[in-house]
C-alpha cells in the first residue's frame, strides 16, 4: 500500500520570550538580544501513513498533536526533518481558520476553496452542496463576524470535505457543532473511508477515536510514545495520563529528576505514586463454573478490588462496556448514581451489579477506572476481563428485547407470549 503522508524525524522548536524590550534604550543596552529558551513541541517523529489509513492521534495538551497537524498541513515549517504528503490536503484545524470576518460566508467559501487548489468554475459547482451541508442557507450572506461558533464549524469543515481531498486532517473542531451536526461530519469521515482517502483525525475522545479510526498513536511532550490499534493506544494513553493524573491530590511520594534540556537548560519531571490503586478483577453469573459464558439476559456482577494508602473523600468508580469492534455499548459511574464514596486506608472492594445484561452474542470488554469527583484520575485498566454471551434462540441482533405477540381476529384472539 502506497504512503499517504511520510513523517522523517520531524522536530519543531519554538522560542519562549521572558521579556519584552519596547523603549529603543533597552534594546540599545542588551545589545538588540532579548532573552528565550528553546521549547520544543516536537521531537524526532517518525511516522509513515498509508493511503486510507484514519489514523487518531492521542495526547495530553500541550503533547504536539496540534502542532503536528499544522506541520503535515503546511501550516509551520519543521524545525528539522521532512514531511512529504501525497495528494491533495484539506485542513479542518481550529475554529474559523482562513475565515475574513468582514466578508460573508459565501464569499469566504469562495476564499477557502481556492485556498484549497480550487478553481472558481469548480466552487461554483460546489457551493450549493457546501452551503447545504452546513445548514447555513439563511445566513451564507451575512459576514461571518456575526456567525457563532457552530455555524463558523458547520461553514469550515462543510468546505473542507466538499472539497474530495485526498489527506482531510481534523483536529479537535466536531466537539463544537451539535449532536446533529457530529454525526453527520461522522457519516461523511465514514464516507471518505469507503471511498479509500487517508484522514488523520486529533481528538481528546478515546471513545471516538476507537469508533472512528484503524490506528492510532500516543504523543507526550513532544515524543512518539507508540502506535498501534486503537484499543492498545487508549491503553498507553490512559496511562501516560495517570503519571500526571494525582497532580491535584496530596501526593504520597514525590521525587525530581533532571535531565538536559535545550541549550543545557534543566527540565523537572516529577513522579507521584497513586493514592488508589486497581489490584483485581472477578465476575459471577448464574452459570460460572459450569460454562463460559452467559445467556441472554442472565444476571452478571463484577468485583473489583482496590487498595487505598491515604483517606480519600471523594472517590468515584466507572465501568465501562465495549463490544469487540470497540464500539461503547455502556458507560456509567457512581457519581452518575448519586453515590459519594469516601475511602479508608487498606484494600476494599466494589461490586458492579447488573441485575440482567439483555444482550445477544459477542465478547464484551470491561474498562474499569478510579478518579475524584473533580476528573482526577487515580487508577485506569483497559479491556482489563471480558464476558462471552451466548444466544441459544432463533431471535437475532445486538440485544435481547423480551417479546410477546399477540395474533387477534374478529372471531378469536391468540396470545403467542
Amino acid at each position: 500500500m502506497a504512503v499517504a503522508v511520510k513523517i522523517a524525524k520531524v522536530s519543531k522548536r519554538f522560542r519562549l520570550y521572558h521579556e519584552r524590550y519596547s523603549s529603543l534604550k533597552e534594546r540599545i543596552i542588551h545589545g538588540g538580544k532579548i532573552p528565550y529558551d528553546d521549547f520544543w513541541a516536537l521531537r524526532d517523529i517518525d511516522y509513515e501513513i498509508k493511503e486510507g489509513q484514519t489514523l487518531g492521534i492521542l495526547g495530553r495538551n500541550g503533547s504536539g498533536k496540534s502542532t503536528l497537524l499544522k506541520c503535515i498541513a503546511g501550516i509551520l515549517q519543521p524545525t528539522s526533518g521532512e514531511i512529504l504528503v501525497r495528494g491533495q490536503l484539506a485542513a479542518m484545524l481550529e475554529l474559523g481558520a482562513g475565515f475574513q470576518p468582514e466578508l460573508s460566508g459565501r464569499d469566504n467559501i469562495f476564499l477557502n476553496g481556492s485556498l484549497l487548489g480550487l478553481s472558481r468554475r469548480e466552487i461554483e459547482k460546489r457551493f450549493d452542496d457546501i452551503v447545504a451541508f452546513a445548514e447555513l442557507e439563511q445566513f451564507i450572506d451575512n459576514q461571518v463576524k456575526y456567525y457563532s461558533s457552530g455555524m463558523y464549524v458547520r461553514l469550515g469543515f462543510a468546505v473542507a470535505v466538499n472539497v474530495e481531498p485526498d489527506v482531510l486532517l481534523v483536529d479537535e473542531v466536531l466537539a463544537v457543532g451539535d449532536e446533529n451536526f457530529q454525526h453527520k461530519c461522522l457519516d461523511k469521515v465514514k464516507q471518505f473511508q469507503n471511498e479509500g482517502r487517508t484522514i488523520i483525525f486529533v481528538s481528546h475522545s478515546v471513545d471516538l477515536v476507537r469508533q472512528v479510526c484503524d490506528s492510532a498513536l500516543v504523543l507526550g511532550e513532544g515524543r512518539l510514545l507508540g502506535t498501534g490499534s486503537p484499543g492498545e493506544m487508549a491503553r498507553l494513553f490512559r496511562d501516560h495520563l495517570l503519571e500526571y493524573g494525582t497532580l491535584g491530590a496530596e501526593a504520597v511520594s514525590l521525587s525530581e529528576e533532571k535531565e538536559d534540556g535545550c541549550n543545557g537548560a534543566d527540565t523537572a519531571q516529577v513522579h507521584f505514586s497513586k493514592p488508589i490503586k486497581l489490584l483485581e478483577v472477578s465476575m459471577q453469573h448464574p452459570g460460572f463454573g459450569e460454562r463460559s459464558y452467559l445467556l441472554p439476559g442472565e444476571p452478571l456482577t463484577i468485583e473489583v478490588l482496590y487498595e487505598a494508602v491515604e483517606l480519600l473523600s471523594d472517590v468515584v468508580f466507572s465501568l465501562a462496556i465495549h463490544d469487540s469492534s470497540a464500539q461503547l455499548i455502556f458507560g456509567s459511574d457512581t457519581e452518575e448514581l448519586g453515590e459519594v464514596i469516601s475511602i479508608s486506608p487498606g484494600k476494599g472492594r466494589v461490586l458492579f451489579h447488573f441485575e440482567s445484561v439483555p444482550l445477544f452474542d459477542g465478547e464484551y470488554s470491561l474498562n474499569i477506572g478510579i478518579r475524584s469527583l473533580g476528573g482526577i484520575t487515580y487508577d485506569w485498566k483497559e479491556s482489563w476481563i471480558s464476558f462471552k454471551v451466548v444466544n441459544p434462540g432463533r431471535a437475532n441482533g445486538l440485544v435481547a428485547m423480551p417479546l410477546r405477540i399477540e395474533v387477534a381476529t374478529t372471531e378469536s384472539k391468540v396470545d403467542m407470549g
